[in-house]
């Protein structure tokens, strides 16, 4: 698993808090912490963090108002959503994932689970996550599947743009 990802928690327990913080930190996340809603929102905007989980019941604002709020921006709109709480009736989780959560968690949740969790939420992101890539002076963009020399378009078949993008994420690599 890459290192260095953000993980903002918010949770009004301040047990959780710190129990989730070590583990994650102990597995090389980034951690940012709030104890309430507002202050999830305002750390979220601060630290733009690469999954957000937050307690469905805190003050202020709830997780599923914060959600709301957050998927309301386009800066959230691929952040990464995980609802922690202790409400486990079948309706909250799927409000929950209806407001745009990309996972529910009941508590008590075991720090392996939700390690588990996390790094499976991160990694299906990172493997839909095709990045442009640039190399020397061209630009390869697979999502506009659109290849730039200087500011000139070159245009390629399917395979030999998979096989340029392929070849120009590993440089130096033998295939």
């Amino acid at each position: 698993m890459e290192k260095g990802y953000k993980v903002l928690i918010a949770d009004d327990e301040p047990d959780i808090l710190e129990i989730l913080s070590y583990n994650l930190e102990k597995e090389g996340y980034i951690v940012i912490t709030a104890k309430d809603g507002d202050e999830a929102i305002e750390k979220a905007y601060q630290s733009k963090p690469n999954l957000i989980i937050l307690d469905m019941m805190m003050p202020k604002k709830t997780g599923v108002q914060v959600c709301q709020v957050l998927r309301g921006q386009t800066a959230f709109k691929d952040t990464l959503i995980m609802f922690l709480t202790a409400l486990n009736d079948e309706i909250t989780q799927v409000r929950g994932l209806e407001t745009g959560a990309d996972d529910y968690v009941s508590k008590p949740v075991s720090p392996k689970v939700l390690l588990s969790r996390v790094a499976a939420l991160l990694r299906r992101v990172q493997k839909d996550n095709s990045k442009a890539v640039k190399v020397g002076n061209i630009n390869i963009d697979p999502e506009k599947f659109l290849v730039q020399v200087e500011d000139k378009e070159i245009v390629l078949a399917k395979k030999e743009f998979e096989l340029l993008y392929l070849l120009a994420l590993k440089p130096g690599r033998v295939f």
